[in-house]
């Protein structure tokens, strides 16, 4: 199979604003949600591990954290540890991504970001559950004077908080328990903060499940167009923001950056068929398979689009996340793949890892343990990109949306009526007396 050297980034729209009134509310009322909070459970999509962290809730978390006796200069040492106050980031989805990137990312993400613990998991593997649910139970057995445990679940839309809690719950709570939240494959189900659910008794935890929330604005140019894509792509952007075609073309672009020489949607196409680049030849070859034509014998590439999404959505994302060794080992493991060794190549995991392999990572990659440290190097250059662009955004003064703008306006306005205002009530009685 031919390997894929260059995989150019599509055309991408400028992102929408998705930021409904129930986001804005819940955002207003963390802080206070805080004072009763002991454990903080943050859930993360495993294939956006970067894209899903929401910075408009940092502020928040970051305070609560020195309120309860963290160092402001060391977040891995506790000065005051009269209660409990923890902070759980929970990378749910992990049956969605390939296993050999996990542990050279959970040190990656150790090292670059302290003071916090960071967990692989999926509803859908029990002994992940009983994994975390003793997480929870230990922390709160460090506090025997501590009553109850309160735990606060946030995180994006559709990133699995509620099926997560749900799964907590089942295996917290002995016999049969009914599910608790509902749960929905599209954004925004949940819009209020739950009723305490009990996920142990014994000692006793309970949990908040909370409404998704976005960033008030993706951001400018390619960051905010690829951030606002990739959202979409995973469900946790309103269906009907973005145009199929569109998503479909970044998804194309993102499998053969995660599989250079075998992407998964290889499984729609001919056998023998090489990894396409091109998204429209790439959806001609699937509606001409699928025989998807429109009135006068067209092919239908809009709904090639729609199927290319929908069958990574419930099976092909399983199928990508497939490869059990990173492409370096394997193909240092292949003799008759030497001649990767002559030439630089895109490669990556996830949705927001991507890196170029160069001929000198494959005379470091001798066996398993160095190929992870290969990649634990190339994350962590990742991650100090993704933390030096969010630093940007946030100095950026233009960086908002232009409906923010506008309510800043007028907020603004309002602000400076209500001091005309009172300034001129205040002469007024100054000159009655």
């Amino acid at each position: 199979m031919a390997l894929t050297t260059r995989i150019p980034l599509p055309l991408l729209p400028v992102p929408p604003s998705w930021y409904p009134g129930h986001m804005m509310k819940f955002t207003r009322m963390l802080p206070s949600l805080l004072t009763r909070t002991d454990v903080v459970v943050e859930i993360r999509d495993s294939r956006l591990p970067l894209t899903s962290i929401n910075k408009s809730l940092e502020g928040a978390l970051r305070k609560w954290r020195l309120e309860r006796g963290w160092d402001a200069n060391d977040p891995t040492r506790r000065v005051i540890n009269a209660a409990p106050c923890e902070r759980l980031v929970v990378f749910n989805k992990r049956d969605l991504v390939p296993e050999w990137g996990m542990e050279p990312f959970r040190l990656a993400m150790t090292r670059k970001c302290p003071g916090q613990q960071f967990i692989f998991a999926s509803w859908h593997k029990p002994r992940d559950i009983r994994d975390l649910n003793r997480t929870l139970v230990n922390i709160a057995r460090k506090y025997p004077h501590t009553p109850e445990l309160n735990v606060l679940v946030i995180g994006m839309p559709n990133v699995g908080k509620s099926t997560l809690l749900n799964a907590l719950r089942s295996m917290g709570i002995k016999g049969k328990t009914p599910k608790a939240f509902k749960t929905s494959a599209q954004p925004g189900l949940t819009q209020a903060i739950s009723t305490r659910l009990k996920l142990s008794i014994e000692p006793l935890i309970y949990a908040f499940d909370t409404p998704g929330v976005m960033l008030p604005f993706l951001g400018q140019g390619v960051r905010g167009a690829e951030r606002g894509v990739k959202l979409a792509l995973i469900a946790g952007i309103k269906e009907g923001m973005y145009d199929m075609n569109t998503l479909a073309a970044y998804l194309l672009y993102r499998l053969n950056v995660l599989d250079p020489i075998s992407p998964a949607y290889l499984v729609l196409l001919p056998e023998g068929t090489q990894p396409i680049i091109d998204s429209e030849e790439f959806l001609t070859k699937i509606a001409q398979r699928m025989g998807m034509v429109k009135r006068g014998a067209e092919l239908d590439l809009s709904r090639a689009a729609a199927y290319f999404v929908r069958w990574w959505r419930e099976e092909g994302g399983l199928r990508a996340a497939s490869p059990h060794y990173h492409l370096l080992f394997a193909a240092n493991k292949d003799e008759t793949n030497t001649n990767r060794e002559n030439t630089d190549f895109t490669h990556g995991w996830g949705f927001d890892f991507e890196w170029q392999i160069s001929p000198r990572d494959f005379t470091n990659a001798i066996d398993e343990s160095n190929v992870a440290s290969v990649v634990q190097l190339k994350m962590e250059e990742c991650i100090d990109r993704y933390l030096i662009d969010s630093e940007e955004e946030d100095r950026d003064e233009s960086n908002i949306s232009a409906t923010q703008r506008k309510k800043q306006l007028t907020i603004g306005e309002k602000a400076r009526r209500r001091a005309k205002y009172e300034k001129a009530s205040s002469s007024r009685l100054k000159n009655a007396r």
